[in-house]
């Protein structure tokens, strides 16, 4: 029982190119502007990828609170970001149309042109139209809570949720909701099917016993990823919040790596040892029928 589930040098310039890059002027008839105005806006070509991180940061942070929104303390908050710099960094994604801000409340919100870029990107990388239909049925035959979620990075995140007809339910997972790879079910489940050699370098790196508990020790953490690959189906028993349990099958692209996962949640009584293998029977046919039609 634990914790709270169911988370370089500069580039050379190229020859006759024009592009200005510090310390060398740029052609006079070239219309490139002027490298110095550049760096006076966004820093030095060294510090982009510094503020890509931050931006990221602050979009994922703001993600997590899509319906209600979020201040710009808040999210200075949870980025560890200086105030200043979070607010600086929020007009600017605003003026480009990726977060908008309630002029009443204050509050920022995930903005149009993500929506439009997702839209783009998502015969790519979305199966969520195809996964509707797997979690609709899970809760449906099963009366629990059924999820659909996405590998992202080092990171799982919640895209669908259906309730089932049982009226007591865990809201440890909900759309938008983010944990580490180990962490609840669906990112036992991924991590369980990565290659060996990215187990290693993942539990190495990170130390999920700070947030989440000696229950997410290395040791432990690698007891439950046999176990998946035993059942085919991973468990997570009330390792998050006390008497909240989930189960999840990892969904597989077309190159065979572990990029989503189908779980259901509930109270500990709805995953009784005998209930289980019913219930990963389930998982595993709706897992399958999406690895066959995932990009």
């Amino acid at each position: 029982m634990g914790r709270r589930e169911e988370y370089t040098p500069h580039p050379k310039p190229r020859q006759g190119s024009g592009v200005a890059v510090s310390g060398i002027s740029r052609q006079p008839d070239d219309h490139t502007p002027d490298v110095h105005s550049v760096d006076a806006r966004i820093g030095t070509v060294s510090e982009v990828p510094h503020v890509v991180g931050r931006v990221g940061r602050l979009l994922r942070a703001l993600s997590q609170q899509a319906v209600s929104g979020a201040t710009t303390t808040a999210l200075a908050r949870d980025t560890g970001l200086p105030r200043a710099t979070a607010h600086r960094l929020l007009e600017s994604l605003a003026r480009e149309g990726f977060v908008d801000r309630d002029t009443r409340s204050g509050r920022w919100f995930l903005g149009p042109e993500l929506y439009l870029l997702g839209a783009a990107a998502s015969p790519r990388y979305d199966l969520t139209n195809e996964a509707r239909g797997s979690v609709h049925r899970l809760a449906q035959a099963t009366g629990e809570s059924a999820f659909f979620s996405a590998r992202r990075g080092d990171e799982t995140v919640v895209l669908l949720r259906e309730d089932g007809s049982f009226p007591i339910r865990s809201f440890v997972l909900f759309e938008g909701a983010r944990f580490p790879l180990g962490v609840v079910s669906a990112g036992i489940a991924v991590l369980a099917y990565l290659p060996a050699r990215e187990i290693d370098a993942y539990l190495d790196a990170h130390d999920l016993t700070e947030q989440w508990g000696p229950s997410h020790s290395p040791d432990a953490v690698r007891a439950r990823l046999a176990a998946t690959r035993e059942h085919g189906w991973s468990l997570n028993p009330g390792l998050i919040v006390e008497g909240s349990w989930g189960m999840a099958a990892a969904v597989f692209d077309s190159t065979g790596s572990p990029a989503w996962a189908l779980t259901l949640t509930g109270i500990e009584p709805r995953f009784r040892p005998d209930r289980q293998p019913e219930l990963g029977r389930l998982l595993l046919e709706e897992a399958h029928h999406l690895s066959r039609k995932a990009p």
